[in-house]
This record gives C-alpha cells, structure tokens and sequence, in this order.
C-alpha cells in the first residue's frame, strides 16, 4: 500500500472515493478540514478549496460536498481502528497522530474533571494534517547558523506565519545536524515535539527521519521536555517548535546557561513582531538568539527571506559586492 492509499483509508468509504479521484499531487496536499454539516474543504499548495462530490476543485462552497455526521463518525472509526477509547490520551490533547506521521486535530464537546480535560465526545470537527519531508530544504541556511570557528552552530530562532514551512525547515536541520554534513560533524540533538509534528511518532516510532544522534521526547510540554533532556540525554542541541510561553522563555535560559545550543521556532512575519510580543520580545532584548531566519510564502511555501544576526545586522541576502564581508561573518 502506497503512501495515498494509506492516507485515504482513514476516511469514510464515501470520502475516501471523493478524495481518491482528485486530480492533484499529494505532495502538495497541507490539510483536509471535515466540518460537521459544512463543506469539505482542503489547502493545496497554501490555498483552500472546496470538494464536489464529482471531484472537482471549487472555490464556491454552495457547490462543496457537505460532510454528514455519518461521515464524521465512520472516519473516526477508521482513524482509531474502532477503539476511541485507545486513544483517550491522544484525544485528551486534541489530536492522533496515525502511521505515516499524519497528524489528525479533532475538535467536539470536552469533558472537565475539575480543571483538567478527562476527554471529549460528540467529535465534529476533524483536521488532517499530512506530514511531508521535505530533505535538502534546509541546506540553503545551514551555512548560516554554523560557527566555523568553534565547530559548533549558533542559538537560531526561526520566524515564520502559519503554512510557511518553519517546522519543515527545523525537521531538516535536526536531521542534517544529527547525520552529520560537509559543514559539521554529527552532533546529538534532544527533540521536544509536543504535538508531535516534527518527529510524527506513532507508537513511539519516529515516522520522519530526524537522523542518527537524535533523542525525542514525544507529547511532552517544552519547557518541562527542555529540563529533562538537559538532565537526562546530554544534547549538545535542543529543538523546539512554536515557543512562546513565559515557562519556555525561564527554560530557554536555562538550556544555554548549560552550554547547549538552541533551535527554535515562532509564529512572526519578521524581528520587528516577534519584539512586540509581551514574552517573545525578552528574547530578542537580552540577545539570546545569534540568528534569526525569516520565512514566507511570496515565491513558494518556505521560501527563504531574509538572515539576521544577534545585532540585527542582515547576513542574508548580501549584494554581490559585499560577498567579501557574508564570507568573514559566516
């Protein structure tokens, strides 16, 4: 069973018949959003778009399919191979990550023990998340966040608006740093993937390749996952996706301050409104990142803009003239 087919099984008999006949690559499909009583919808290539029942690609959802309850409820089934209850630690956090490392959000009523969430029913909101490698994309900023000097690479925050690639970028630096690479010998990197994006484990198994020297800590809070690492595993680099708390910031002072190197990532357009976020905005005062890369989806999902450094000077991208002055900061 090819990677589609394994894809399209976790759908209801009906939908996976509709989204099978698509006349479009998979590589390029982001996400498939089952609404209760709305019309199903998708994001390709960083646009949404609305499925008829005939298979066609519209953007007037008066022409869409609308998903049923049955719909939702078959494919439920199918996703947790008709035992909900096996997943009841997964759906407490509001997704499953199946083989392939796709990861599905759900959404629906919540059931409260005191504060905290005990699990969820009358599920009516499903979003498929597919997983892409996407190896090589990050060879363009490697030499960026190397420090040639020391053998060792730079803190590096990675700045991107949702869907343009931050997580993909990060999945290939780790497997590059991991593997090893004509830049650098292979170092030992700890993962926090608290949603399970970057690695995708699926029964412990990491459906992405993240290299050879790297440690994950699968479903764990980054802040706490950060801690243990640092006790526990000896990285010599942490990577972190989506910071932002005021525990993640207390965290990330103390991954440095034990000597190991940091990648992370945020949602941001640019330096200027990563500074005008309450939590966000100490990290980039106290310098504690030694380059910034700005991410976009002008010319192509991930497309690379713009390298800072720690005094916001721009390392990339440099005019022909002053090719001389990139090579001595690099």
């Amino acid at each position: 069973m090819n990677a589609k087919e394994e894809l399209l099984k976790i759908f209801s008999l009906k939908l996976r018949t509709i989204l099978g006949r698509l006349n479009i690559s998979f590589d390029y499909l982001q996400e498939i959003r089952l609404r209760m009583n709305a019309p199903l919808l998708i994001v390709y290539e960083n646009k949404e778009f609305f499925v008829t029942e005939d298979s066609k690609l519209v953007m007037d959802p008066a022409r869409a399919l609308v998903v049923n309850k049955n719909e939702i409820r078959e494919t439920m089934e199918y996703i947790s191979n008709y035992s909900l209850y096996a997943f009841e630690e997964e759906i407490r956090q509001g997704f499953i990550t199946i083989n392939g490392g796709h990861r599905i959000g759900i959404a629906g009523k919540v059931i409260m023990d005191n504060d905290s969430i005990k699990g969820m029913k009358h599920i009516s909101f499903i979003n498929v998340r597919l997983a892409h490698q996407v190896q090589g994309c990050a060879d363009p900023v490697l030499p960026y966040i190397i420090n040639k000097k020391y053998g060792e690479i730079y803190h590096t925050l990675i700045i991107s608006p949702p869907r343009c690639g931050k997580t993909t970028l990060l999945r290939d630096l780790i497997r590059q740093l991991s593997n090893g690479s004509v830049y650098l010998k292979g170092m030992s990197v700890g993962v926090v993937d608290e949603r399970s994006e970057i690695g995708a484990c699926y029964m412990g198994t990491p459906q992405n390749e993240l290299g050879i020297r790297t440690d994950i800590l699968d479903c764990c809070p980054k802040a706490k996952g950060m801690m243990i690492l640092i006790r526990s595993m000896s990285p010599q680099i942490i990577a972190v996706d989506e910071i932002g708390s005021q525990e993640d910031l207390e965290a990330i002072d103390y991954v440095i301050g034990c000597g190991c190197k940091l990648i992370a990532t945020v949602h941001g357009s640019s330096i200027e409104d990563i500074k005008s976020k309450p939590v966000l905005c100490e990290l980039v005062r106290k310098g504690l990142f030694e380059r910034y890369i700005i991410l976009s989806n002008i010319k192509s999902i991930g497309h690379l803009d713009e390298i800072y450094d720690s005094r916001g000077r721009r390392i990339y991208p440099f005019l022909e003239e002053n090719k001389e002055k990139e090579d001595k900061l690099l």
